[in-house]
């Protein structure tokens, strides 16, 4: 099976979220599942946000694909089946498509290059990559 079609296959998230809508998603993934009006008294201190507001911007996120919600009579409950994790994976596999033609090997080499990662931190990297290579092959 190919690259293309296995990414074409899994359910693509939209990777980008204002900072607003990280605030809220970081909510809801505290909180586990949260109503619009859990989401608006969490965020009370911070923003004034209108009830209408927190419904437009929860309906933004849903249609991303980082939440989901069901009914409670007439109320929506949101929760995310996504994690924080892959949501950061995701963002990073599209700047690796975008700017490094695909290859993460670039990017951390350009990370290396910048001073933005230690060759420390690289060779944890590696040590970690061998690690779950190794509990994979003793999973098979």
């Amino acid at each position: 099976m190919n690259k293309g079609y296995e990414m074409a296959k899994r359910k693509r998230i939209e990777a980008t979220l204002s900072p607003l809508e990280k605030e809220i998603m970081d909510v809801i993934w505290k909180l586990g599942q949260a109503k619009a009006e859990d989401v608006r008294e969490a965020l009370k201190s911070k923003h004034d946000l209108t009830d209408s507001t927190v419904r437009t911007l929860l309906r933004r996120i849903e249609a991303k694909g980082i939440l989901e919600h069901t009914t409670e009579g007439r109320t929506f409950i949101y929760r995310s089946p996504v994690r924080p994790s892959a949501l950061a994976n995701e963002a990073v596999r599209r700047v690796v498509d975008k700017f490094c033609e695909g290859s993460l090997s670039s990017l951390l080499i350009g990370m290396a290059g910048e001073r933005m990662i230690s060759a420390d931190e690289l060779r944890e990297l590696a040590k970690e990559i061998e690690r779950a290579e190794k509990r994979q092959k003793h999973s098979q």
